[in-house]
């Protein structure tokens, strides 16, 4: 399949007065959503910069430790760049991942942890079996917050005018079945408000469902847990639900959670 070049979000078309730093971000972004190594010309064309301009910064970048290049002449990003990352979300990450393996060992179905990045979830966490089903998520990924149940969660979780904006947006539509009428959503968004529970079914991928729940920190939903499971296992929510339920309790314990309540959150229980 051929894939036409665009710059990279979050990265707009830079002119002759773009700093430096700037610049070299944007190399970086050209890499979101990538499938894989980019040529330098694949990394101009993404990021807008001036082709010299992008082989200078590519080549800094390299040295630096930023980039790899591969054998065949491409690039991709560096491990000290992967190192930096760990430390980003590290406390929840690590205090997590011990309880959603748990749950994992207990379930044998995926689940994740994931945070609310602007109007996309961002995936933190991941526990998978290789015969489970084929992944849409990645740890560092981004999917829309409407058509996932993690992020259904976090956007009950957000202030009304928040809720009111993302519902104004021109919403992704991963499958025929993805809900994307304003009227519709809200509804969705104050059960997961009354509940404390999000339930998506096909609305990122046909044939699979996912369960969500916040974790809540301080009165705050800081994350969000989740299980994915083929969608025909739908009836196993029960079985499922409070297995998620002493997960994220524990979670909640571990980060040492205090429910008192944030001036700009929304209250789940």
């Amino acid at each position: 399949m051929q894939h036409r070049d665009v710059p990279a979000s979050r990265t707009a078309r830079h002119d002759a007065n773009a700093s430096v730093t700037a610049r070299a971000l944007s190399v970086f972004a050209a890499f979101e959503n990538s499938v894989g190594p980019l040529s330098v010309g694949r990394i101009a064309s993404r990021s807008g910069l001036p082709r010299s301009t992008a082989y200078r910064l590519v080549h800094e970048l390299e040295e630096w430790g930023g980039l790899d290049k591969t054998i065949d002449g491409k690039y991709q990003i560096g491990m000290r760049i992967w190192e930096l990352g760990q430390m980003a979300g590290r406390r929840l990450r690590d205090r997590a991942h011990p309880f959603l393996q748990d749950l994992f060992d207990l379930t044998h179905e995926n689940v994740h942890l994931a945070v609310r990045e602007g109007t996309q979830t961002l995936y933190v966490d991941k526990i998978y079996g290789s015969r489970k089903l084929p992944m849409i998520s990645r740890v560092g990924g981004r999917l829309p917050l409407h058509s996932t149940a993690v992020g259904r969660v976090m956007l009950a979780a957000q202030p009304e005018w928040f809720i009111d904006a993302y519902l104004e947006r021109e919403l992704e539509t991963p499958t025929s079945k993805t809900v994307t009428d304003p009227a519709q959503l809200r509804e969705a968004i104050d059960e997961v408000h009354r509940t404390g529970l999000s339930i998506t079914i096909e609305q990122m991928r046909v044939g699979a469902c996912s369960i969500a729940m916040p974790v809540m920190v301080d009165g705050a939903a800081i994350a969000a847990a989740g299980i994915v499971l083929e969608s025909s296992k739908i009836s196993e929510r029960r079985r499922l639900i409070p297995l998620l339920r002493g997960t994220v309790d524990r979670i909640e314990a571990a980060m040492g959670a205090r429910y008192g309540g944030g001036a700009n959150s929304r209250s789940f229980r």
